[in-house]
C-alpha cells in the first residue's frame, strides 16, 4: 500500500491534471476486405480532407500461412495479399485499392510513410536501404512525380536523394513537402511540393547533420547529455497551425521542435528511461481543434499513447500501457493518425499486422497513470 501510495503521489506532482481528450477502442469499424484481401505489417496511415483513412501496408510480409490462396499451387481458399495502399471511408467501409510496381517510377522495397495532402494527393516513401525516393500519387493511383532516385544516397546533406524517408507532411500554407529522412539519413529535407524542387534541410538543434556522429550506448543515453544529432530512425514530422515543426527522434527518446526555417525553438524526452533500442517517439498527430491544444505521441517501446499540452510539451494523460494484440492493448504501434473528430488511427508492425480506431469520447478529467519517466 505505502508503494501505492508513493507511486500515485508521484503521477499527482507530474502528471498535469485537467480536461483532456478521451478515447475507447472501436473494435467493430473496421470491416472484412473484399477478394479475400489480408493485410501485412502497417508501415503507414493517414487521413485524407474527407476524413477518408489510407493504410499503406508491406504485403510482401504477409506469411504463407495468410495468404495461401496466392500460393502455386494454393494451399487453402484463404487468402490474398491486398494492394499496397488501401482507402477506406468513416464507417471503416473498404473504397478502392492500388499500388505496386509500375512504369516512370521506383516502387519502395519496404512500404513506411503516407501522407495526403489538401489536394488530395497521396505521397508515398519506404525505409529499406536503397529507398532513396518519394513517390506522389493522385488519390487515384496515377503517378505524378518521383524525388530522388533508388540506390543513390549520398549521406545527410545529399539534396537530390533520401536516405530511408519515413515521415511526410505537406504544409499548405506555404505549399512544402517536410520530410523526417530518415532511417539512413539524420534530418528533415525540405521540397517544393509542386516541383519537388529542393528548398532546405537540417539536423538536431538546426545544425547541419553529421553523418559522422556516433551515438552512446542506451544506458548513456539516459544519463548523460542529450545527443548532438538525430539518431535512426528520424521517423516523424508533422507541422501545426502555427508554423512549428515537430521532429521525432525515435530512438533518441525525443521530440525537437522548430520554425518553418529550421530555427531550434526546444526539446522533451519522452519515457526517457526506456533502454529498449526501439525509443519512444514513434508518431505523433495533433487534435482536430484550432489551436490543435493536445499532442499525441505513439510511444511504441512502451505501448503507449502520451498526450501532451502542445504549448507546455507537459504531459497530461496517457492511453494503454499493456502488450498485446486485444482491444486496449497495443503490440508494435507504427504509424498514426487523427480525422476531424478527433479519432486516432493506429497501425501496427512486426506481428501486429493490423490496423484500428480509438473513437474519441469527449473531454474529461485525466485518468490516474503512471507518467512517462
Amino acid at each position: 500500500m505505502i508503494v501505492a501510495s508513493l507511486v500515485q503521489q508521484h503521477a499527482a506532482a507530474q502528471v498535469v491534471r485537467g480536461q483532456v481528450p478521451l478515447f475507447e477502442p472501436d473494435p467493430l469499424w473496421s470491416q472484412a476486405l473484399p477478394n479475400k484481401w489480408v493485410t501485412g505489417q502497417v508501415g503507414g496511415l493517414a487521413v485524407d480532407s474527407h476524413d477518408n483513412l489510407w493504410v499503406f501496408h508491406r504485403p510482401a510480409t504477409i506469411p504463407d500461412g495468410e495468404k495461401a490462396a496466392s500460393l502455386i499451387p494454393p494451399q487453402a481458399e484463404c487468402c490474398m495479399p491486398a494492394p499496397a495502399v488501401l482507402e477506406f471511408d468513416t464507417n471503416g467501409r473498404f473504397l478502392q485499392a492500388w499500388g505496386g510496381a509500375g512504369q516512370g517510377y521506383e516502387w519502395p522495397a519496404s512500404e513506411h510513410g503516407i501522407y495526403i495532402d489538401y489536394q488530395d494527393n497521396v505521397w508515398l516513401s519506404g525505409n529499406a536501404k536503397e529507398d532513396n525516393q518519394i513517390l506522389k500519387f493522385t488519390n487515384k493511383g496515377k503517378f505524378l512525380m518521383q524525388i530522388g532516385h533508388a540506390g543513390k544516397n549520398r549521406g545527410s546533406n545529399d539534396t537530390e536523394n533520401l536516405g530511408g524517408p519515413a515521415g511526410l507532411f505537406v504544409y499548405r500554407k506555404t505549399n512544402e513537402l517536410y520530410v523526417a529522412d530518415g532511417y539512413f539519413n539524420h534530418r528533415i529535407i525540405v521540397f517544393d511540393a509542386g516541383t519537388g524542387a529542393y528548398k532546405r534541410h537540417w539536423g538536431a538543434y538546426g545544425k547541419k547533420p553529421d553523418d559522422s556522429l556516433k551515438f552512446p550506448p542506451r544506458a548513456q543515453l539516459v544519463q548523460g547529455p542529450p545527443p548532438e544529432g538525430f539518431n535512426n530512425p528520424v521517423h516523424a514530422v508533422l507541422v501545426t497551425n502555427d508554423d512549428l515543426v515537430y521532429v521525432a527522434d525515435r530512438s533518441n527518446n525525443r521530440l525537437q521542435v522548430f520554425r518553418l526555417d529550421g530555427t531550434f525553438i526546444k526539446e522533451v524526452f519522452i519515457s526517457k528511461n526506456t533502454l529498449q533500442n526501439e525509443g519512444t517517439v514513434h508518431a505523433f498527430a495533433a487534435s482536430p481543434d484550432k489551436e490543435q491544444k493536445f499532442l499525441y505521441i505513439v510511444d511504441g517501446s512502451n505501448k503507449a499513447i502520451r498526450v501532451l499540452n502542445r504549448q507546455t510539451l507537459e504531459m497530461v494523460s496517457a492511453v494503454g500501457g499493456h502488450a498485446g494484440h486485444n482491444a486496449r492493448e497495443f503490440f508494435h504501434i507504427h504509424s498514426f493518425a487523427t480525422d476531424s473528430k478527433g479519432n486516432l488511427f493506429l497501425g501496427e508492425v512486426n506481428n501486429g499486422q493490423r490496423y484500428y480506431r480509438y473513437a474519441f469520447k469527449g473531454m474529461g478529467p485525466a485518468p490516474a497513470i503512471t507518467p512517462a519517466r
